[in-house]
């Protein structure tokens, strides 16, 4: 049976947009190191989603004029686009205002509270008489206890940096209404931490994590006091027993994994699925993470897992990587310091920014985004280096091999030295992924372009296709540069999976490369007489004037864009089920994607049906990269007459959800093409 690896990425608070910072921490590690596992051959249960809950998003809800509802439910989506942006290849994507997460986390409540680690307490907190509420630190100004300032926040001075208590501020009003605050006495529940201490040390100190994550740990276990669960809100999931109170946000966002497994569960079909993997010690579970997120996931989530009556996977690996900054400074959307997303994505592709962020990820010390770097990676590593190399070999082989891959004759010393040196190099690559390695990965990956450049520059096969006698050496040479491109579509796969499975079609193999098996791929050479596919150049030269351009936009602030309101498209007339049954939907899998020339919209999608192939146009090229489609199950309206659009005939219609111009296609994963949607 084959390891089951549980893999997290911390769940990003649904208060605003994501950025590259965010992405280098939790979330392409995380995704990388996913789609390696799965080349492995283990059981990969990968999971995130949108962290609804908490002041912050009441706060800023209220000031932009929506309901906390309205307003995760537009950055749910923002985020979510993102991702799918990045081509993140998450197996569920949750969100923590779904209805199963409400139950889920009231047993942990009242587990936690059955054996006796709850605590209540009546202490004062601020109340505004006017709005009828408590409020909040982030809902509280006034003068700060240290320097006097007028205008302190409710937790920390933003003139002296003093942090305090909300309740230490001089003369506090409300933030919404300026309202004065007085203190009024309020119930709260506190998780008895300090009786998880002895327990926390002794698992922590047998772990072999880095060490800035053990020690940042063990400080926070040393000090370790009991820490309130709740909140007076309405937004967030009630507490059991007390009404007017929820689950302050940090208690119910860990949890938030647990339950989108169980979502998963459901959607798959199989609804006890997940415990397959949360209630199995054999289970290795991951979290990804950044720095800020060590004490919630190395002693809280633990302590509160083990308060459980169930017995919940404790986490074997927590990987946490350092900040990562924009030219030297945290990335600040107020500030200008930061890089506009839909700009980028028109000009650049996925696999640039994942490789860019890969190849300086801030695995033991903050890194950072720089375009000049960002133009040298594009431009030395992948251009130069590696797709340089695939396009020359390919190209050649197609010219002189009648785009076949020839036989492999007698080996040389060379010949036999490259061979072990690329198996050197696909080992050291499997090393560095298992190990979290990221950084290291790419740098393999670079080594292995450039020892395949040197080889095919050493045998010189411009010279060897002049001689008849050399036939044998020449085919031998390309065979083995073929190889080596195959190796490099491998390594690269985890890390720019588009660019991988582009280079695995170039060399005419079928299937998606990221559902094949790393140790069949690596140990078995390609097919003799294989045909070549289509050469397609797989990068192009970033020029100087653009990125000059896009270094000049930056602390420039730019002019604030509201929000889009959400707004819902009226519902249609009813019909009966005899208009909708004669509808014919099926699930297909996308073989090809290419964009349709003269178009920004259209698609034109080669797709599978199990039992024929059908080509179709698709209006969603505003939303999904042609790449990002290869291998992705859609549902066809496949009885829909054909049409011609733009030339080409469309077969059917491929079904999305739209929101504004946001389309989004529905996720189908385990039935196979041909399958009956209903």
């Amino acid at each position: 049976m084959a390891q089951k690896i549980l893999i997290t990425s911390a769940l990003p608070y649904a208060n605003g947009p994501l950025h590259f910072g965010h992405i280098a921490g939790a979330y392409l590690p995380g995704d990388c190191y996913a789609r390696f596992q799965r080349l492995m051959g283990r059981d990969v249960l990968f999971l995130c989603g949108s962290d609804e809950y908490g002041v912050a998003i009441t706060l800023s809800a209220e000031i932009a004029g929506r309901s906390p509802q309205e307003h995760v439910d537009l950055f749910h989506r923002v985020n979510e686009q993102f991702f799918q942006q990045l081509n993140f290849s998450f197996d569920h994507y949750s969100r923590t205002t779904w209805p199963g997460h409400v139950p889920t986390t009231q047993d942990f409540f009242l587990t936690l509270q059955k054996k006796g680690y709850i605590e209540e307490r009546t202490e004062n907190h601020l109340y505004s008489e006017k709005e009828e509420r408590f409020l909040a630190d982030r809902y509280v100004v006034g003068t700060c206890p240290k320097c006097g300032f007028t205008e302190a926040r409710g937790d920390e001075c933003q003139q002296c940096a003093a942090s305090y208590e909300a309740i230490d501020l001089k003369h506090p009003r409300s933030k919404i209404s300026g309202s004065p605050l007085t203190l009024k006495p309020s119930i709260h529940l506190y998780l008895r931490f300090d009786q998880f201490k002895d327990r926390l040390a002794e698992w922590i100190g047998q772990k072999p994590w880095k060490e800035n994550v053990v020690r940042f740990a063990m400080h926070y276990i040393d000090d370790l006091k009991p820490r309130a669960i709740t909140r007076d809100s309405s937004w967030g999931v009630p507490v059991p027993g007390y009404p007017d109170k929820v689950f302050y946000v940090w208690f119910d966002a860990p949890i938030g994994y647990i339950s989108a497994a169980k979502e998963w569960a459901q959607k798959i079909g199989k609804p006890d699925r997940w415990e397959d993997y949360w209630l199995d010690q054999e289970t290795k579970l991951v979290h990804f993470i950044g720095k800020d997120n060590i004490p919630f996931h190395a002693v809280f989530f633990p302590a509160m897992l083990m308060g459980q009556d169930l017995p919940y996977k404790l986490p074997d690996e927590i990987p946490a990587n350092e900040f990562y900054l924009l030219e030297g400074r945290q990335f600040s959307k107020s500030d200008g310091w930061t890089i506009d997303l839909e700009t980028f994505f028109q000009r650049y592709s996925a696999d640039q920014i994942r490789y860019t962020i890969a190849a300086n990820a801030p695995e033991t010390a903050d890194s950072e985004f720089s375009w000049k770097d960002f133009q040298s990676r594009c431009n030395a590593e992948l251009l130069g280096k590696l797709g340089n190399f695939v396009n020359r070999v390919l190209v050649f082989t197609k010219q002189h091999c009648a785009s076949h891959i020839p036989s492999r004759h007698a080996l040389r010393p060379m010949d036999e030295e490259f061979l072990a040196q690329m198996k050197t190099l696909v080992e050291t690559a499997e090393q560095n992924y298992e190990a979290f390695r990221l950084r290291k990965a790419t740098q393999t990956l670079m080594e292995l372009a450039q020892l395949g450049n040197v080889y095919f520059d050493a045998k010189k096969p411009w010279q060897q296709v002049k001689d008849p006698l050399r036939r044998e050496e020449l085919e031998t040479v390309l065979s083995l540069s073929l190889e080596c491109i195959k190796h490099l579509a491998l390594i690269a796969s985890p890390i720019i999976p588009t660019t991988a499975q582009t280079i695995w079609t170039m060399l005419g193999c079928v299937g998606v490369l990221a559902q094949s098996s790393w140790q069949k791929i690596s140990q078995t050479s390609l097919p003799e007489g294989q045909s070549l596919g289509e050469t397609v150049i797989l990068f192009r030269k970033i020029e100087n004037t653009e990125v000059e351009e896009r270094i000049a936009l930056l602390g420039k602030k730019m002019t604030k864009t509201p929000e889009p309101a959400i707004s819902h498209t009226p519902l249609k007339p009813s019909i009966s089920y005899e208009q909708f049954e004669p509808l014919d939907l099926r699930v297909a899998q996308v073989l090809e994607a290419s964009s349709v020339p003269k178009s920004k919209k259209l698609l034109k999608l080669q797709l599978d049906l199990g039992f024929e192939k059908r080509t179709v146009v698709s209006g969603i090229a505003l939303s999904y990269q042609p790449e990002q489609l290869i291998g992705r199950k859609v549902v066809l309206l496949a009885n829909l007459a054909p049409a011609t659009i733009m030339g080409i005939e469309s077969q059917g219609m491929v079904l999305a959800a739209g929101q504004g111009q946001l389309l989004e296609l529905p996720h189908i994963q385990d039935l196979p093409p041909g399958s009956v949607v209903s």
